[in-house]
């Protein structure tokens, strides 16, 4: 049964080429490994391969940190101010940049080609340290000179040129939109390290509690009408802490309107457990759902 190497052996069996100037390991047994391995590749990478004894941990040195966490940010700060913003998807990779924090005349057409210059080197490097693949969006901002938009595209395929995976890279649209594709190896950096949050499955957002007021709302009229404007079945709400707080400040009036109609028999309990776009009505009587809310993202 075939077995995937050790997590430095296969690094350095997937990451070896040309542009790779060293490769430095701060255990000796590790150092021996990557020698043998590099030794199996190809001899003349051998040098390549160094020993790190600094009593300065090895990622405080060469200040790793910083750069490991901005592969994970969605908005990065490009040296004129200005923002480079990366949103992945299922569908592709989208890429925009926002002047509107850019130092200096962000409208003169210079400033607007050094900043779109600094994007390309910029978002050149996330590509290959996100591993990102499939089709890539990138929204300069707009250039009126069709000599300006050669230049960024020209710099673009300089800057991926020696990338292991291929990519076929588009001349700027009259949009502004550079549009490319790039090889796709293995799962991108984000779906390796990342999962789906259980919260919002992948969302990243979660209706509010105003929105879940309004439902709830709803959805006890609904049942109102359904039972004949009855007020005899007393009934219970659940709902999240947030949702009942919203209720209780600033739709008091509607809650108290809806308790008149009620009869009284209208009572709301918080239940922490719940997701905060679920709630749950219950006839007392019975103790049976007459309605329950769930999220979202369940339906």
């Amino acid at each position: 049964i075939y077995q995937e190497p050790p997590l430095l052996e296969r690094s350095i069996r997937d990451m070896l080429a040309e542009d790779i100037n060293e490769i430095i390991v701060d255990s000796r047994d590790a150092f021996k490994t990557a020698v043998r391995q590099v030794k199996r590749i190809d001899k003349e990478h051998r040098p390549k391969v160094r020993l790190y004894d600094n009593p300065t941990p090895i990622f405080e040195y060469f200040k790793l940190e910083p750069q490991i966490a901005s592969i994970f940010k969605r908005k990065l700060t490009l040296p004129s101010g200005a923002e480079l913003v990366i949103d992945e998807t299922e569908a592709m990779i989208a890429i925009d940049i926002n002047s509107s924090k850019s130092r200096g005349g962000k409208d003169h057409p210079e400033t607007i080609l050094k900043t779109n210059l600094e994007a390309v080197e910029a978002i050149a490097r996330q590509l290959k340290l996100r591993n990102v693949g499939g089709l890539v969006v990138i929204d300069f901002i707009d250039m009126r000179s069709r000599k300006d938009k050669q230049l960024v595209y020209r710099k673009m395929r300089e800057a991926l040129a020696n990338d292991r995976a291929k990519s076929k890279i588009l001349p700027i649209s009259r949009l502004g939109l550079m549009e490319m594709t790039r090889q796709r190896e293995h799962e991108s950096l984000q779906h390796t390290v990342f999962d789906d949050c259980e919260y919002c499955h992948g969302r990243g957002k979660v209706k509010s509690p105003t929105t879940i007021s309004v439902e709830v709302q709803r959805a006890l009229e609904e049942l109102l009408r359904r039972n004949g404007h009855r007020n005899d079945i007393p009934i219970r709400v659940q709902v999240h802490p947030k949702v009942l707080e919203r209720l209780r400040k600033e739709d008091r009036e509607i809650l108290e309107q809806m308790e008149k109609e009620y009869g009284g028999e209208l009572s709301f309990r918080a239940d922490p457990n719940l997701h905060q776009e679920e709630f749950i009505m219950i006839d007392l009587n019975t103790e049976q759902e007459l309605r329950h809310n769930r999220p979202f993202c369940e339906e």
